[in-house]
């Protein structure tokens, strides 16, 4: 196999930095398979252990996955700056970020003239206080709280305060592609929890947590990439297995806050290990790296004394802009037009995938997940109809295959032509011309 020829060293840490250079340089490509480890020991003149210590480190760093006669491929967003992804084709409709539609985003506030200063509060004031009245007002305990550079900084840093590679995270399957990528390359392991319209299913969290596994890791709304959301009888079957495994880690990732167009809920009130992270990315506006934190003490206290050692603090301007945002009313209004419009654009692709015959999920949020029994075949030829849409690899680890449409911008007259386009595809249909 010609890729073996690129990959050289005489040792294991040789061989795993060849690999490295080589899917930073796009030889290795997302998905693509490395040599097997007899196939490459033997062209290197290496012992087969050398080169299983290699493909164990790339594994352990989240930069390939498999092993045994399935093969090492390498991982869909290993963790490395590589090449950026291409673009999508001329023409063709981008329904694939599952970020914000940027015209229902508010416009930013005027920057204060100075900002943070050594030996202050890490906690801008005044986001500590309209923080903790929003979150309090959802039932969640601010006792304590942090402010992170958003949604995934939160979750790393609760995961790394309490966790050691090894252990075991139980993670919606399919889930958000990031967190998955996040924790493999953090050196945990990943036990998959499905996932229905509701969310995470109770009998399988408890599964994981009688098992060993350490934390978990739930999406209380704009569940992504299905969009599933909470409802009180779920949240509360939720919160009734995390309570019969005190030693377990509950992390609660509320990334759309609310632009999910759902109620927020919690299953971590009165637990003694747990965070909740509310970012104001999907709402406020994706540049804002802003996300407040609440837990126990313990939790709060160690994020906030491993970011003193590193970033210090969030910028006090992202801090005060947000907090002007998220209490001034006319921001309020917008949120309220942003999720009323969301919910419209949901309601019509869902509407016009059912007038297809075609299943897909969505109760909150921006993103619909639809099974389908070929990913890249329909991803591919919805780019021949002119849409671009993600594959779901990126988002499954033990579930069937589907693919994610990213629908904030979506609006409501193109639904029919992309569920049309959509069934076409799946019904392998001939691109029409003309």
């Amino acid at each position: 196999m010609a890729l073996q020829y690129q990959i050289a060293g005489g040792t294991a840490r040789e061989l795993e930095a060849s690999v490295e250079d080589a899917i930073r340089g796009g030889v290795l490509g997302p998905g693509e398979a490395l040599p097997t480890v007899r196939g490459l020991a033997s062209h290197l003149g290496l012992s087969p252990a050398t080169v299983a210590a290699a493909y164990r480190e790339l594994r352990r760093r989240g930069l390939v996955s498999g092993a045994g006669r399935a093969g090492t491929r390498v991982r869909a967003a290993p963790p490395i700056a590589a090449r950026p992804p291409l673009g999508v084709p001329p023409g063709v409709r981008d329904l694939r970020t599952g970020g914000p539609d940027p015209a229902l985003l508010p416009s930013l506030p005027p920057l204060p003239p100075s900002g943070r200063l050594y030996g202050e509060p890490p906690v801008a004031p005044a986001l500590g206080r309209v923080a903790r009245e929003r979150l309090a007002a959802d039932g969640i305990d601010t006792g304590h709280i942090a402010v992170v550079g958003g949604a995934l900084d939160g979750v790393e840093r609760v995961l790394g305060a309490h966790l050691r590679p090894g252990d075991v995270v139980a993670v919606e399957d399919p889930g958000y592609g990031a967190v998955l990528d996040l924790v493999v390359a953090l050196g945990l392991e990943v036990a998959p929890l499905r996932v229905d319209d509701r969310g995470a299913l109770p009998d399988g969290l408890a599964r994981a947590l009688d098992l060993g596994a350490r934390a978990a890791v739930l999406t209380p709304r704009a569940q992504n990439p299905t969009g599933a959301a909470w409802d009180a009888a779920r949240a509360a079957e939720l919160s009734a297995v995390l309570r019969r495994h005190p030693e377990a880690l509950a992390i609660e990732d509320d990334h759309a806050g609310p632009a999910a167009g759902a109620p927020a809920l919690t299953v971590c009130r009165g637990l003694d290990t747990w965070a909740t992270v509310r970012s104001v990315s999907k709402w406020l506006g994706p540049d804002l790296r802003v996300a407040v934190l609440a837990g126990d003490v313990a939790t709060v206290s160690r994020v906030e004394g491993r970011q003193a050692l590193g970033a210090g603090w969030v910028s006090r301007l992202l801090q005060d802009a947000v907090a002007h945002l998220w209490d001034d009313p006319a921001t309020g209004a917008l949120l309220e037009r942003a999720a009323q419009t969301y919910a419209r654009r949901r309601r019509a692709l869902l509407a016009a995938l059912a007038s297809q015959g075609m299943a897909a999920t969505g109760s909150s949020g921006l993103t619909t997940w639809v099974p389908v029994r070929d990913e890249h075949s329909v991803v591919e030829g919805l780019v021949e109809r002119g849409w671009a849409v993600t594959p779901g690899e990126r988002f499954r680890v033990a579930s069937p295959p589907g693919i994610r449409i990213a629908f904030a911008t979506l609006v409501e007259a193109e639904a029919p032509e992309l569920a049309s386009a959509l069934a076409d595809c799946v019904r392998r249909r001939p691109v029409r011309t003309g």
